[in-house]
């Protein structure tokens, strides 16, 4: 630990020592504080990057009439793609999960940052029927489809000819032709690591069915001579003369970026030869702003990682593209995941620009068209707080599960109640555990539990995610000498007790999380008593992204488990 760890607490969490082995949650609040936000900016003229802050990574976007609608990757959480609704593009409101049963969904088994990779979104004006495309790590690539995303979305069509992830629709309005575009491996075997293509396969819209063989559009990517990395995340457009094909490149860390090729509407799409690249691409990327080796120290409004973009045209007819990047507090260190950003494009002899080379990323972006006009029931960015009281028979749609998961909890009355499973969080299954995002660098979470640890084996608090094997974990126990205890647990690959305290029987436990950047504190009170310190200063870049390899942002998970699965 870089700061010197001392006897603190954690989570605003009470714990009354029932006699039910069942763990009750009082509620959850969080809290926001990131300096990035304080600049000023008015609301009736402009907008906040991110839009969507936290884990909201791999945006895709569309429009129907004169609402839009996004969807961003959900990895191995259930419900699966969270979807958003606006009618200005910039105020979202959650209105559910693309994914929401299991015939759906299937992930048993699969890692956190597996499952659901890059959603594509896209509205067929002819039949007027929503699809979403996307790929299942653990199942294969598949789409559902529906005529109101309100009203929930088919059971999954598997394409198997798609060999690769990312896939893509594209429905040509003018030719009534549809295709699909997505990262695959390169034909012929690849010439050197990281080298990707894209292919194309035309869709039979009426039969739900791809048409005749993939046609590779692009291979390695662009200014080929540099032997580019990772040409993913593609959608194909048709703007005026030109079919657009823009794709993610470089890969998902510090290096991303997003290039783009076009070809004369007259072309043969299928065929390489008909695609000609951008002479400015990259079209966005930050990655030559910042020095890691110099100043590791980013500045508060900093994003770096900018990519894999989608567009949309508004009803004013400009475009505007979305795309995710990360907030940084260290070097390429970052707890929150890739958020979902907005910009303008800007348009110049026939060629789309998102952010002009070595530009920073705005924080505040003027936006003369917002109106606001939808009842928005959530903050989706700035600094904002909010309590779940769990008095309402389902749960906010901010709260996810891990994989497929069994009934173990409940709501209603003021209480979320948890049964515990004999599943703990590094093992690859389902635990008795829901999850929330972490959306600041600076923040402060609290709940309030009873639990009654019959047991070493049985465990309820709170829960830090990043992946099985990096992670925290803070909650109440018994010790092997039947001591009733709170206990702190970071894993880095091995587990390790970093902290604890004696709890007196029969008291309630508040718990407090408070997190700085790079480092977290824990805190604890029993009943009306005056927090105390579990642990101060505690280095958490083990739940960055760049440390742990993995897709997701931090989650913060109000968690129990039992027996075999204690923690």
């Amino acid at each position: 630990m870089n700061k010197v760890l001392s006897i603190i607490g954690l989570l605003y969490t009470t714990v009354s020592i029932a006699q039910a082995q069942n763990a009750t949650f009082e509620y959850f609040s969080y809290t926001g504080q990131d300096a990035r936000f304080e600049q000023p900016y008015n609301p009736q003229t402009q907008y906040q990057n991110p839009i969507l802050a936290g884990f909201y990574p791999d945006p895709s976007i569309c429009r129907a009439g004169d609402t839009y609608y996004l969807v961003n990757s959900s990895f191995s959480f259930y419900p699966g793609v969270p979807i958003f609704e606006s009618k200005d593009l910039v105020h979202w409101s959650q209105i559910g999960h693309v994914l929401d049963r299991p015939s759906q969904l299937p992930l048993k088994g699969q890692a956190v940052s597996a499952g659901i990779f890059a959603p594509d979104i896209k509205y067929h004006k002819k039949t007027r029927t929503f699809y979403m495309i996307t790929t299942n790590v653990g199942a294969g690539n598949f789409f559902v489809k529906t005529q109101d995303p309100h009203q929930g979305w088919s059971d999954p069509i598997y394409l198997p000819k798609i060999d690769g992830i990312d896939p893509s629709f594209f429905f040509d309005e003018k030719t009534g032709r549809a295709f699909i575009v997505h990262n695959a491996p390169v034909m012929g075997g690849h010439d050197y690591e990281g080298q990707r293509a894209i292919r194309l396969l035309e869709f039979d819209v009426k039969g739900d069915s791809i048409i005749g063989e993939p046609h590779q559009i692009v291979r390695g990517g662009t200014h080929v001579e540099e032997k580019p990395i990772w040409i993913e995340g593609p959608h194909l457009y048709r703007i005026g003369k030109y079919y657009y094909l823009m794709c993610a490149e470089g890969g998902t860390g510090d290096w991303h970026s997003e290039v783009i090729f076009r070809a004369s509407v007259k072309a043969d799409i299928t065929q390489a030869s008909s695609w000609e690249e951008c002479p400015n691409n990259p079209i966005l990327t930050q990655r030559h702003l910042y020095n890691y080796q110099e100043n590791p120290y980013l500045p508060t409004d900093a994003v770096t990682s900018a990519g894999h973009a989608d567009m949309v045209q508004n009803t004013q007819g400009d475009w505007y593209a979305v795309f995710l990047g990360c907030r940084a507090y260290e070097g390429p260190y970052y707890n929150t995941g890739r958020d979902t950003y907005m910009l303008p494009v800007s348009w110049n002899d026939g060629w789309p620009t998102i952010l002009e080379k070595d530009k920073k990323l705005p924080t505040v972006v003027d936006a003369p068209f917002v109106t606001k006009s939808l009842q928005y029931d959530q903050l989706t960015t700035g600094n904002f707080s909010y309590t779940d009281q769990f008095d309402t028979p389902d749960l906010h749609h901010r709260w996810m599960k891990l994989r497929n998961p069994s009934s173990f909890y409940s709501t209603g009355n003021g209480k979320l109640t948890i049964t515990p499973k004999s599943v703990n969080i590094r093992q690859r299954e389902s635990p008795s555990a829901v999850f929330c995002r972490q959306q600041h660098t600076h923040f402060t979470a609290e709940t309030e539990i009873s639990f009654a640890p019959k047991s070493n084996k049985d465990l309820a608090g709170l829960v830090l995610l990043q992946n099985e094997t990096y992670n925290f974990v803070y909650g109440l126990t018994m010790l092997a000498d039947n001591q009733l205890a709170l206990t702190l647990t970071r894993s880095e690959k091995t587990p390790v007790m970093i902290a604890s305290a004696q709890i007196s029987q029969g008291k309630n436990i508040r718990l407090k999380i408070i997190g700085h950047g790079r480092y977290y504190d824990f805190l604890y009170a029993e009943e009306n008593t005056p927090w105390k310190v579990l642990a101060q200063g505690v280095d958490a870049i083990n739940l960055s992204t760049a440390r742990s390899d993995g897709f997701i942002g931090a989650c913060i998970g109000l968690y129990a488990t039992c027996a075999n699965g204690s923690d």
